[in-house]
């Protein structure tokens, strides 16, 4: 891995070839390409709105996806800036636990 970038960091995604955006929970870096497990910033609202309300007319989930190095633009660690919350804030606000408590990781991982 990268250093910063570890196994089940929260990111964000700009990729390119389509331009789209993902935010997930990382699970690997290699010289190919990235393994995640997110959702299109487009859907993210509407998946917490969806997580938040539980029930089991669940329409939208986190898919495990691979992205080719070559359609990697950019890739952030998801953090707070000054007093903009993390998606994973936002998140772990609205829904009342941390998304990876959600996706089952152990917070120290």
């Amino acid at each position: 891995m990268i250093e910063g970038f570890d196994k089940h960091s929260v990111v964000i995604l700009n990729l390119v070839n389509p331009k789209e955006k993902f935010w997930g929970v990382l699970l690997s870096i290699s010289p190919v390409g990235v393994t995640f497990r997110g959702i299109n910033l487009d859907s993210f609202e509407d998946w917490v709105r969806q997580v938040a309300k539980g029930g089991e007319d669940q329409t939208l989930d986190l898919a495990t996806m691979f992205v080719p190095l070559f359609r990697l633009e950019r890739i952030f660690l998801d953090e707070a800036v000054g007093s903009v919350q993390s998606y994973a804030e936002h998140f772990e606000q609205t829904v009342g636990s941390s998304v990876k408590a959600y996706l089952g990781i152990a917070e120290s991982e």
